[in-house]
C-alpha cells in the first residue's frame, strides 16, 4: 500500500531493529517514512545480538550485586567486563551518573520501570512476527541460567527474588533434570533455573530484513545516507546528509544505537549516551545441538543456538566507537562456553564485534524531545535492543499519533538525567 502524498513525512534515522520496528509502524500507521542509515538495514548491533527476547533481564546494572564486582573484573584479563586505560578519562561523568542509580529507591524505580516493558515484550514480538508472516521465526523454548553449585545460586538470589516480586514464570531445576532438557551440559552443573517466555529467534538478522521488507512493501523508503544536521523553524523541518542533500520531514525519530548521542548534541540534548562493545562468536559446526539458549551468571556468557549455528557472547568492553576490536574478547567467552558444553567444537566459526547503546540507569529513551517539536527519541535499549524493539516501536507509534501510550513514558523521557 503506497501512502498518499499528501500524508505525515517522517524520518526514522536507524536501521537496525529498533528503527526498522518503528518505520514499520509508523508506515502501517499511515505514515510516509523515510528510513536513513548510513549502513545497510540490520548491519549494525542488531547484526550481532544474541537472539533473545530476554524478558527476564531487565535487571539495573548498577545493582550492588554487580557493581561490588566490577574493580575485580576490571582487574582481571579475562574478566566480563574490560575497560581500556585511554579510555576511562571520557567514562568518568558515566560512571558517577552509573553509581547515582545504584541507590536503594532509585534502583526500586528502575527494576520497576524495566518490568513494565519487559511484561509486554513477548506479547507484542510475538504480534509484530505474525503481522510480517514470520511466527514462526520464534522459538517455543526458553532459557537456562546455570548454576555449576549452591553458592553460585545464592549470588544470583537478587536476580530470582526481582523476578518473583513481579511475576515472571521461572522453575528451578535439579542436575538431573537439567540434564533431561540438555544432554550436553557439563555433569558439574549442579542447578539451573528455566525462563519459559525468554524466547530466541531462529536468525535475528533474517527478522530485520524481513521487517524492512514488509515496511517497503507498505510503501515505505529506505535510503543509505549519513545524517551530519538538522533544519528546524518552529519545529523540525528536515534533515542534512552528508552530501549536502536536505531531506524533508514533518517528524524526526532518532534511534541510532550508540550513535543517537551525537545527534542529540547537534539538537542540543545531550544524553549520557556510551557503547558497551559486545563480541560474539558465530559457530556453524558446533558438534552439538542445543534446544535451550543458555547463559552462567557466575562466568557472564550466553550460548544460544541461532543463524543456523550456535552463538558465543556476552563480554562488555567499554572503549568507546572509534577503537579497534580486540578479538580476544570472543576467545574469553567461547573458552566460558566449553567449561559448560565440553563436546562444543569451535569449527566454522567468525567472530563480530558492535556497539550496544548504554545508558547509565539501564532504562531507554522513548521519548518526544523536551527542546525541538516533531523529533522524538527511541535509544538507550542497552542488551535489550531485540527485546524491547516491538513495545518501543509501538509507544513511539502511539506518542507521534497523539494516542495515550499503553505504559507511562515520563520515566522514560529524555530530561531525566
Amino acid at each position: 500500500m503506497v501512502q498518499p502524498s499528501n500524508s505525515p513525512r517522517t524520518l526514522v534515522v536507524g536501521a537496525g531493529v529498533i528503527g526498522a520496528a518503528i518505520a514499520y509502524e509508523l508506515q502501517k500507521r499511515g505514515r510516509s517514512v523515510t528510513l536513513i542509515d548510513r549502513d545497510a538495514p540490520g548491519r549494525g548491533a542488531s547484526f550481532g545480538n544474541m537472539a533473545s527476547i530476554a524478558v527476564t533481564e531487565f535487571m539495573p546494572a548498577s545493582r550492588p550485586s554487580v557493581w561490588r564486582q566490577m574493580p575485580g573484573w576490571m582487574l582481571d584479563p579475562e574478566g566480563p567486563v574490560c575497560v581500556r586505560p585511554s579510555y576511562l578519562p571520557k567514562l568518568v561523568p558515566w560512571f558517577l551518573r552509573f553509581l547515582a542509580a545504584s541507590r536503594p529507591a532509585k534502583l526500586r524505580e528502575l527494576e520497576a520501570q524495566g518490568a513494565a516493558l519487559c511484561k509486554r515484550a513477548l506479547g507484542d514480538t510475538q504480534t509484530l512476527l505474525s503481522e510480517i508472516g514470520a511466527a514462526a521465526e520464534l522459538t517455543e523454548t526458553g532459557c537456562l541460567s546455570l548454576y555449576a553449585n549452591e553458592a553460585e545460586f545464592r549470588a544470583d538470589r537478587d536476580h530470582i527474588e526481582i523476578l518473583e516480586r513481579f511475576g515472571f514464570d521461572h522453575e528451578i531445576l535439579g542436575g538431573n533434570k537439567l540434564r533431561d532438557l540438555e544432554p550436553e551440559l557439563a555433569k558439574g552443573i549442579e542447578k539451573a533455573v528455566l525462563f519459559p517466555d525468554n524466547r530466541s529467534l531462529r536468525d535475528p538478522y533474517a527478522f530485520v530484513l524481513k521487517l524492512v521488507a514488509r515496511f517497503c512493501s507498505l510503501g515505505g523508503i529506505v535510503r543509505r545516507a549519513e545524517v551530519t544536521g538538522f533544519e528546524r523553524g518552529a519545529g523540525i523541518t528536515g534533515l542534512r546528509l552528508a552530501d549536502g542533500e536536505m531531506v524533508e520531514g514533518q517528524e524526526v525519530v532518532l534511534c541510532a544505537g550508540a550513535f543517537t548521542a551525537k545527534l542529540a548534541k547537534l539538537l542540543g540534548e545531550p544524553i549520557p549516551l556510551e557503547t558497551e562493545r559486545g563480541y560474539h562468536t558465530q559457530i556453524m559446526a558446533p558438534g552439538i545441538t542445543l534446544a535451550h539458549s543458555i547463559i552462567w551468571p557466575a562466568r557472564a556468557f550466553m550460548v544460544t543456538p541461532t543463524a543456523g549455528g550456535i552463538r558465543v557472547g556476552g563480554t562488555v568492553e567499554m572503549a568507546g566507537l572509534g577503537a579497534a576490536p580486540n578479538y580476544n574478547r570472543a576467545k574469553i567467552t567461547v573458552k566460558r562456553a566449553k567449561e559448560a558444553l565440553p563436546k562444543l567444537r569451535v569449527e566454522q566459526a567468525t567472530e563480530w564485534m558492535g556497539h550496544r547503546p548504554a545508558l547509565p540507569d539501564t532504562v531507554p529513551i522513548i521519548s518526544a524531545s523536551a527542546r525541538t517539536k516533531g523529533v522524538y527519541y527511541a535509544t538507550g535499549h542497552g542488551h535489550l535492543g531485540l527485546t524491547y524493539a516491538a513495545t518501543t516501536a509501538r509507544l513511539i507509534g502511539q506518542l507521534i499519533d497523539g494516542e495515550r501510550p499503553d505504559l507511562d513514558l515520563s520515566p522514560y523521557r529524555i530530561n531525566r538525567f
